[in-house]
């Protein structure tokens, strides 16, 4: 359009102004800006469209999010350049839920709206809506099935089904079918007339949910979201949830925003992986997401999984959730037998536990149950051959000539690797001793099933890891190498779970060492057939707290244990804490401009990668929103002043140190 129709254009006649979010990821400008609706555009200019506007002398895209009669605006408006496509994909609870994310995490709207709305796809859009697909509201009584377990499992269903709001925090049994008690409190929401978004870790787990819904709810009852479904199959799945043809979105974290038509239920699966932490800006978690979305929305919440984060033990702790988990004598009668390697009766009988990296132990399980024809699990943290090796003669790390990276074996007869830069050592010599050969420091997944298959050479050994992860597995004899979290599900359960390598997980310099410890722990025993049939050994001291909780199979314990432990040391949950992460002078500049709460708490420096430092900033939970306040605005005075530097701002980071 030239400038002189341009100068001929008249507003919309009647709310002639529209509040946009640009797209421009820049602290200083997250706000809306006020643009005049041209009369041409009136009728497709409607909140929740996507538009262009001209903003500093260039096009960009942005979000119409409402209508106005008048501006606070003084100066004069430019006008809308385009609506985009009138199909309005922003939801107003999104809106308001991406802002309320952006404040929680110290960010802006721009990012949050960038995650939560998929991409365009014309052709997509463009495609006619199914009327047969929009469902009507089930009146059908959901049998409570698996849920009469748990004292409190009913009443939920029927909470859920009276379209009330309940919240829960569930620990599931083992060998509980997590996902057909899941699809149970999905079908009680739909049934109660409201609608259900679930988000899961992985894409195995999405696959065994979707089957279970579809068995449950029939076919085309709800749709799958997630980022690797690609970009077209995505955005037709958002648009069936935003079109209202589906009361049911289920997903990985890219389904936490997804819009449902009167929401009943917020759920989560497993919230401790750390594959629900967003890793864009502003970098928010899957759980936080869903439970700000149920506070907004006043939706039933639920949280589940065999184990129980310090997170989630706040909830129960501040009386905004409510325990569901079974009674001792059920778990008694469920849980497989769970035995430690080193405890004092069994170095006794085999002094070498203490030590060995497969105890008799732990060889006897694994045998008994290969000649009663049941496979057997052997959970390994580190997956490759041998992920670390040292000198043979002198015991000092391997590392790379060139970028001092830990050097690998790939294989039996290959050359050692580094694992930073990719360099082969063909000639590695100790620096220290001057020796050339090399000893395992760390064993992996390979290694491991290699050294299996020759003690046990009559039976099948499979792998499960990164190269290639297993869904499920037969029920016949057979050894099963996996890495924590690819261990596939048996027909009937595994004989025998072996937990290999604890101090791999137990003594990592992380503040959730212990708490992810168990919870891979109780992921692979949850696989294994109840006692006496199934049998779980844990090569460990007995002594340590997790592998109590592991013993007792009580989550909940370790879990209010945890949070005591952190609210005494002041870290999260107990407090909300803040890294500010780049370069020591942008991180020092950022700091000296916040307008920190009086109360907070400077830490640091710790140590980053690539040369950067991060600082902590601790607060009081009361002092949350003012920390996040503080920090987006000494970001956005930054931004403004063009700094060189960025800095990253994480609020509640999974990792601290």
């Amino acid at each position: 359009m030239t400038a002189a129709r341009r100068s001929d254009r008249r507003p919309a006649p009647g709310s002639p102004v529209a509040r946009v979010c640009v797209d421009v990821p820049l602290a200083h400008l997250d706000r809306p800006f006020d643009y005049l609706v041209p009369a041409e555009l009136d009728e497709v200019a409607v909140p929740g469209t996507r538009v262009r506007v001209r903003f500093a002398g260039q096009l960009v895209d942005g979000w119409l999010l409402s209508r106005a009669d008048d501006s606070g605006h003084t100066g004069r408006l430019a006008y809308l350049e385009k609506v985009v496509s009138p199909e309005a994909v922003l939801a107003p609870e999104i809106a308001r839920l991406a802002r309320a994310v952006a404040d929680r995490y110290a960010g802006s709207l721009a990012d949050v709206l960038r995650l939560a709305v998929p991409p365009r796809h014309a052709r997509v859009e463009k495609e006619p809506s199914d009327p047969a697909s929009t469902l009507a509201t089930s009146t059908t009584t959901v049998d409570p099935r698996g849920w009469r377990d748990y004292p409190t499992g009913p009443a939920l269903l029927r909470a859920l089904t009276d379209g009330r709001a309940p919240r829960a925090v569930f620990s599931a049994l083992p060998g509980e079918d997590w996902t057909a008690r899941y699809a149970d409190a999905v079908a009680a929401t739909v049934a109660g007339g409201r609608g259900a978004v679930v988000v899961v870790p992985d894409a195995r787990d999405l696959d065994r949910l979707d089957a279970a819904l579809t068995s449950l709810l029939g076919p085309g009852r709800h749709v799958s979201l997630t980022a690797a479904l690609g970009p077209a199959r995505r955005y037709r799945a958002f648009l069936a949830a935003r079109r209202g043809q589906v009361p049911v979105v289920i997903g990985t974290r890219a389904a936490m925003f997804a819009p449902v038509d009167r929401l009943g239920l917020v759920a989560i699966w497993d919230d401790g992986d750390d594959l629900h932490s967003e890793p864009r800006a502003p970098y928010p978690h899957a759980r936080d997401v869903l439970l700000t979305r149920a506070q907004l929305a006043e939706a039933a919440a639920l949280v589940g999984g065999y184990a129980r984060t310090a997170e989630a033990q706040l909830l129960l702790e501040t009386g905004w959730a409510r325990e569901v988990v079974a009674d001792r004598a059920t778990v008694r009668a469920r849980v497989p037998s769970i035995t430690p390697t080193g405890d004092d009766p069994q170095l006794a009988r085999d002094p070498g536990a203490a030590t060995a990296r497969l105890p008799s132990l732990a060889w006897t399980a694994a045998r008994d149950a290969l000649r009663q024809d049941l496979p057997v699990l052997v959970q390994v943290p580190r997956r490759g051959y041998l992920p670390s090796i040292s000198c043979a003669q002198c015991r000092t790390p391997a590392r790379c000539a060139h970028c001092a990276g830990p050097l690998a074996l790939p294989s039996a007869g290959g050359t050692p690797v580094c694992r930073w830069c990719a360099r082969v050592a063909a000639a590695y010599a100790c620096p220290e001793c001057g020796g050339r050969r090399l000893r395992a420091a760390v064993t992996g997944a390979r290694r491991t099933a290699e050294e299996l298959g020759r003690a046990f050479p009559d039976v099948p050994v499979r792998t499960s890891g990164r190269e290639e992860v297993l869904t499920d597995v037969p029920g016949g004899a057979a050894l099963v190498v996996a890495t924590p979290g690819a261990e596939p599900v048996a027909e009937g359960g595994y004989g025998a779970v072996l937990l290999l390598d604890s101090w791999a997980l137990l003594t990592r310099a992380d503040l959730r060492a212990g708490e992810e410890a168990l919870r891979r722990w109780l992921a692979a025993a949850a696989l294994a057939r109840s006692a006496p049939a199934g049998r779980v050994v844990v090569v460990a001291d007995g002594a340590l707290a997790p592998v109590q909780a592991l013993l007792r199979w009580d989550a909940g314990w370790f879990a209010g244990r945890e949070l005591a432990e952190r609210r005494e040391l002041g870290f999260p949950p107990a407090v909300r804490m803040a890294s500010v992460t780049g370069p020591a002078e942008a991180v020092a500049d950022l700091l000296a401009a916040a307008r920190l709460p009086d109360d907070a708490e400077v830490l640091g420096p710790v140590p980053a990668e690539e040369g950067r430092e991060r600082m902590l900033v601790r607060v009081p939970r009361a002092r949350a929103a003012a920390l996040a306040e503080a920090l987006h605005s000494a970001a956005g005075a930054r931004a403004a002043r063009k700094a060189a530097d960025p800095v990253r701002l994480q609020v509640d980071p999974l990792s601290l140190f």
